[in-house]
């Protein structure tokens, strides 16, 4: 069975490091930019795309866990956070990525929340995709804001 399905985006340079980029032919584009000095910060960089594609997915997986065993988390509120650095060639790299997302419900009562702790990073395809060359974490709180992962 395969189950490959083709994705693409494409990047219109508007001027020097802002691109749009087109994802689907009914919807609008999205601007990105570098920050100054090279860039004017018209939009998110590429580096804010990675942390918003792992952050995204990670809450999309965990929001599918919750909802499969019919909990609900009362919103979902993420932080991906993004180590940018030098490595060993002097090179700027992402060089670890945490994620931290925050619920609006409490864990009080949630039966099988422990099961869903467990497995929900598996199901992310892109942030168990960046987790091949970029180390990621995942940190799970409450509403109360008790860390539960």
């Amino acid at each position: 069975m395969d189950d490959k399905q083709p994705t693409s985006v494409t990047l219109e340079q508007i001027e020097d490091y802002r691109f749009d980029i087109h994802y689907a032919p009914d919807r609008p584009a999205i601007a990105s930019d570098e920050p100054p000095p090279l860039g004017q910060g018209a939009g998110p960089s590429p580096s804010h795309l990675l942390l918003a594609a792992v952050g995204n997915c990670m809450s999309s997986s965990l929001y599918f866990a919750l909802r499969k065993f019919k909990l609900d988390p009362k919103g979902l509120t993420t932080t991906a956070t993004g180590e940018i650095g030098r490595n060993e060639a002097g090179r700027l790299r992402v060089l670890s990525i945490a994620v931290d997302i925050r619920m609006g419900a409490t864990a009080e009562g949630m039966a099988r929340l422990d099961r869903v702790l467990m497995q929900f990073e598996q199901f992310c395809t892109v942030g168990e995709s960046v987790r091949q060359g970029i180390p990621v974490t995942v940190s799970v709180f409450d509403g109360s804001g008790q860390k539960l992962k």
